[in-house]
């Protein structure tokens, strides 16, 4: 029994929805490194460290992917996916300490919203591609 081909969804549909989650999953990266930065510059007591070693650290995972986020790379939205394990990890961590629950909770939310919209922007852009190579089309 031959597997039936799949229908991608037209061109026009996808068009728009590829620009808008680039530009959601990329106004949550930014968001995501300014809530970093604000947080550890202003609000974090860290106990005589130096803010910019803290700050690097926190921001290194962001700084290896960066490049490829604002080129609009699929892969690079894909590893950001893994690397947000530890912004939500973090997150989480800090949402149940009564003294940093408002940062917790902004950098799960944030980060929540950055897996989704990297996710559907991943899904929609291999369509996007793949349709715009000639696959997907009824016979």
């Amino acid at each position: 029994m031959a597997k039936k081909p799949k229908i991608l969804p037209p061109q026009a549909w996808l068009e728009p929805r590829v620009r808008l989650t680039r530009a959601l999953s990329l106004a949550a990266f930014f968001a995501l490194i300014a809530l970093l930065i604000v947080n550890t510059l202003f609000f974090t007591d860290l106990h005589g460290a130096r803010s910019w070693v803290v700050l690097g650290i926190q921001l290194l995972p962001l700084a290896l992917v960066a490049p490829g986020m604002i080129g609009g790379s699929a892969r690079a939205h894909a590893w950001m996916c893994f690397v947000l394990n530890l912004y939500f990890i973090t997150g989480v961590e800090a949402a149940f300490d009564p003294s940093r629950a408002l940062f917790g909770w902004l950098e799960v939310v944030i980060s929540l919203k950055l897996f989704v919209c990297a996710l559907l922007y991943i899904r929609w852009r291999f369509q996007y591609d793949r349709r715009l190579a000639g696959e997907g089309t009824a016979p």
